[in-house]
């Protein structure tokens, strides 16, 4: 096992890491920036490392200062979590490359599975079912663009071949604003992504967004974990997960899963990944593939037992997977609410002080979060400040729980989303199962 990781990041998932290795005797080197001196998993490191000022470009994306915080501590290895430096190949490349352990899958795989292009190639190739499209960049050629999205048919989307989380996308309608929507998009793409190569697809008009948890080791063996429903979307931004998926056909269930375990083998990936789909009419559509841990993987682990943060160290490791597809056993229903430091109403971020914090508990109750009474939220990363996980028998029972849980959630001094929260676990839609992914904004339009 490793000896000792840099954990480079921040909030709720460095505090997750942190656990996950002090369980498997791992020592921890938390990086920080100066106004994170104060978080939670610094406090409880082994040893940290300042790594720069607040904004994230000057400290937690400075891949020289990530690295050398693992040279001064004699670090094996380097946990980059969630967002970040994540699912960035230089990186990745370049920790190996220094001489430590990159704890996520190859920088050659991220960068097959950061294109949407090559990805999308990848996966038909190994039988994953992906959305009617370009099968390729888009050219200037006008007329070429014209006939291809009659053949695929209106509406149709316009996506960066390099983006990511709901940015670099624009649906196109009709013939007529197809041309500069494309031109749009491509301008667009590269000032966010330094790349703008473009594709076109189907726009499914009521998907479901249904993703799936894989593990695989150095040794081409993969499982996965079942799926996660992560339709209820603000934006493209999730805001509340849960597994398995309301009304998904147990056979479907399996022969997708298993699809995507083969796609891992194929691919020579390593760690814990996500396969994230449209569904929509019974059918599965590929749209991308996250390379790293997911910030939903809680209610994956509440209804497997399977501790996904332990199993992507093992894989670092070169550990062989200890666990076989016959192994992995569902058990109940488990929902996650992601609570923001944001106002409930207009979503603009909460900066502040929290003066009062009251942690939620009881019969499956799950809270993964950093904050602390007295601590101050800072405005120059993501909102997320907690996530509250409730697992039950049935699903019924977890939305009870939920909204138990949510009821005894006290946070004071900023505002929060938890009223969204309660309102959702309410709507009799959601209570039902199975909303598409734009049900929560025309809900909020209403």
């Amino acid at each position: 096992m490793l000896e000792k990781i840099v954990i480079a990041n921040r909030g709720e998932i460095a505090l997750r890491i942190l656990r996950a290795c002090r369980e498997l005797g791992i020592k921890t080197v938390a990086v920080h920036s100066t106004v994170d001196r104060n978080l939670k998993h610094v406090l409880l490191a082994d040893e940290s490392v300042c790594i720069g000022p607040p904004p994230s470009a000057q400290s937690y994306l400075n891949i020289p200062a990530v690295i050398s915080a693992a040279e001064v501590t004699d670090a094996v290895a380097i946990h980059p979590g969630y967002g970040f430096l994540a699912e960035n190949a230089d990186f990745a490349e370049r920790v190996e490359r220094s001489g430590f352990i990159f704890v996520g899958p190859r920088a050659e795989t991220i960068r097959l599975m950061g294109d949407k292009i090559s990805a999308i190639n990848a996966m038909k190739k190994a039988g994953v079912p992906c959305v009617p499209g370009s099968n390729g960049p888009l050219t200037d050629d006008v007329k070429q663009n014209h006939l291809l999205a009659r053949k695929i048919g209106y509406p149709v989307i316009i996506k960066a071949a390099g983006g990511g989380g709901g940015r670099g996308m624009r649906v196109v309608h009709s013939e007529a604003t197809l041309n500069n929507a494309i031109t749009l998009t491509k301008s667009e793409a590269l000032a966010a992504f330094g790349n703008d190569t473009v594709y076109m697809e189907k726009f499914l008009e009521n998907p479901r967004h249904i993703e799936f948890q894989v593990l695989a080791d150095n040794r081409g063996n993969a499982i996965h974990l079942g799926e996660r429903d992560c339709s209820m979307q603000r934006r493209h931004q999730k805001i509340i997960e849960e597994s398995p998926a309301p009304r998904l056909p147990e056979k479907l269930r399996h022969q997708i899963g298993e699809r995507c375990a083969k796609a891992c083998r194929e691919i020579g990936y390593r760690g814990a990944g996500t396969f994230e789909f449209l569904y929509e009419n019974g059918e599965f559509y590929f749209i991308e593939m996250n390379t790293r841990v997911q910030v939903e993987h809680p209610v994956t682990e509440m209804i497997t037992g399977v501790d996904i943060v332990k199993e992507q160290l093992r894989a670092a490791a070169g550990e062989r997977l200890t666990l076989r597809q016959k192994d992995i056993e569902w058990r109940g229903h488990a929902i996650e609410c992601r609570i923001n430091a944001e106002h409930p109403e207009t979503f603009v971020p909460s900066p502040g002080v929290v003066t009062q914090f009251h942690v939620p508990g009881g019969p499956g109750i799950r809270v993964d979060s950093h904050i602390y009474n007295g601590y101050p939220v800072p405005p120059y990363y993501d909102s997320l400040i907690a996530k509250i996980i409730a697992h039950g028998e049935t699903r019924d029972v977890a939305l009870a729980r939920m909204r138990n849980a949510l009821s005894e959630l006290v946070v004071e001094g900023i505002h929060t989303n938890a009223a969204l929260h309660r309102e959702i676990m309410n709507d009799a839609a959601f209570i039902a199962g199975g909303t598409n992914i734009h049900y929560l904004e025309k809900k909020l339009a209403q």
